[in-house]
Parts: structure tokens; C-alpha cells; sequence
């Protein structure tokens, strides 16, 4: 049996969304899957360094990869009205030049802050420090990101929301990218079409069975949020658009894209249908 090694991040829905397959609910006749947690701009470098056969990533990321990665449509996560937030300390007034803290330079968020705060002078940190860096007075302003939206210090205030940035980016509301699995697009075909319907699997079987898998991964100290941020979390970023991307989604995804294409963060368009693994070829192999 080939072993497929998954790497995701350690907030809670990228593992909500495994969790199905690691507890056995989910499984392939062909493949085993092997796990680890890292976080998202590692999980970035390493997709840009071809570690592993399937990845979560950054969706700002995804152009400069797809040449070795296909785009899988399950997994992901969008932000419909909330995603991450530019804090600051309270009462604080930023100037022109601050500085920030981002969480990682092929971040979606970096690349749509960057756009709206070209004058910003950047730090990376790891995302479970920015709000750190912050308080002591290391940056002038962070961006957060994950389980970190659910729990902003009473010293620090939102400035604004990335989702607002987005809205005027693309000209419209629609749902805000923000990360997504890839694979190995040197995975033989047959493999990579059984590894994503696993993966949909998984994340389909977690979604109808949220309250009893929350109860798990809380017993088994998995997630660092207690049990209502879990819920709140868990709503916001492994929903029914998780499971499978829809027109909606592939629609936002291909805007984020064509605004990234357009300001040269990418040197060549990119549509999100054309890097979907084609799953139609199990239909022709077996008309």
C-alpha cells in the first residue's frame, strides 16, 4: 500500500479536517496517509520545496507552485464576512510607514496587506507571536491569523479587517481565500484522484459528525481553544464550502488570482479549473 504523507497546520480545522482519516473513519483500499503539523508559512516553504505529496497552503501562495502541485477542491477555508485582522495597540495611531507583523511572506493575508499598505515595513513572525510582538512594542501593528481572531488582548484593537481589504480588492463580497490543499502533481493519476476522495471524505465525515469530533479532539488536547472557540471556529472555517469548492468559491479564488497576476506578485495568470486534479479520467477509463 503507497503511503501518502499530508502535511497541514496545527489550528484547529486543518485538523478537524484530517482528524476523520486518523481516527480510522475514512480509509483507501490503495493509499495510507501519514500526517504532520506545521505552521503555515512552513507548510509554504516546503510546498515551494516539493516536501511533501499533499499540503495545506496559502492560497496567495498556490500561482508560484502550480507547475508541481494540482489544486485539490476540498479542504479549504474562505472568509465569508471575517478572515484575518490588522491590530494595534489601543488608541495607537499608525503612520504611513509602521511596522507590521505578518505571519508569512506567501501568505494570502501578506500579499492583500502588502497591496493595501505598500509603505508598511514588514516583519514575519510565527503566527502564534504576533500579537506578542505587538504588546511589547516590537512592531507598531500585527496581522492575526487562525484561533488568534477569536482572542484579541483588551490592550490591542482591530485597525481592520483583511475581509474589508479583499471586498475592495476585488470589487465585490465574495468569499475571501485563504488556504487549500495541493498535490504532488508527479503522483500517479490514479493515486492522486483515490488520495482527494479520501480527503473529501474526510473532511464530509467530520463536517456531520462536528459536535461528536469537537468532543474528541478536545478530550485528546488537539486544539488550543477551549470548546465554545472551537464551535465559533470551527463555523467560520470547516463549513460546506470546505468539503467541496463550489462556483462561488472557484470564482473568489480565480479573482484573488487575476488581482495578484495584475499587481506582479505572479508572473503568469492562473485559473483555479485548470489546475484541478481530472477526476473525469476514471470516467473515460472505465466507459
Amino acid at each position: 500500500m503507497k503511503n501518502i504523507s499530508v502535511a497541514h497546520s496545527p489550528d484547529a480545522d486543518d485538523i478537524f479536517m484530517y482528524m476523520a482519516i486518523k481516527f480510522g473513519w475514512v480509509s483507501s483500499d490503495t493509499l495510507s496517509f501519514s500526517n504532520t503539523a506545521l505552521d503555515i508559512q512552513t507548510l509554504n516553504d516546503e510546498a515551494i520545496c516539493g516536501i511533501y505529496d499533499v499540503s495545506a497552503i496559502s492560497f496567495g501562495l498556490y500561482p508560484l507552485i502550480k507547475d508541481d502541485y494540482a489544486l485539490l477542491r476540498c479542504a479549504a477555508s474562505f472568509g465569508e464576512g471575517y478572515g484575518p485582522k490588522l491590530i494595534k495597540k489601543n488608541g495607537a495611531k499608525l503612520r504611513r510607514n509602521f511596522t507590521v507583523a505578518l505571519s508569512g511572506a506567501h501568505t494570502t493575508n501578506a500579499m492583500l496587506f502588502r497591496m493595501a499598505y505598500p509603505e508598511a515595513r514588514v516583519k514575519y513572525y510565527n503566527f502564534l507571536d504576533i500579537q506578542r510582538a505587538v504588546l511589547s512594542g516590537e512592531v507598531d501593528a500585527g496581522v492575526l491569523i487562525h484561533e488568534d481572531i477569536l482572542s484579541v488582548d483588551s490592550s490591542l484593537c482591530v485597525e481592520r479587517e483583511i475581509w474589508d481589504v479583499w471586498c475592495e480588492l476585488a470589487g465585490n463580497e465574495m468569499p475571501l481565500p485563504l488556504g487549500g490543499m495541493v498535490l504532488r502533481r508527479s503522483m500517479v493519476l490514479t493515486d492522486a484522484i483515490e488520495a482527494e476522495r479520501v480527503l473529501t471524505e474526510a473532511v464530509r465525515v467530520a463536517t456531520s459528525h462536528k459536535p461528536f469530533l469537537s468532543h474528541m479532539l478536545l478530550e485528546r488536547n488537539l486544539v488550543r481553544v477551549d470548546k465554545e472557540k472551537l464551535k465559533t471556529y470551527l463555523s467560520m472555517y470547516a463549513n460546506e464550502r470546505s468539503i467541496l469548492m463550489d462556483d462561488v468559491a472557484i470564482n473568489s479564488l480565480n479573482t484573488l488570482f487575476k488581482i495578484g497576476y495584475d499587481r506582479g506578485f505572479y508572473s503568469k495568470p492562473c485559473l483555479a479549473q485548470e489546475n484541478f486534479i481530472p477526476t473525469e479520467y476514471l470516467d473515460f477509463r472505465h466507459a
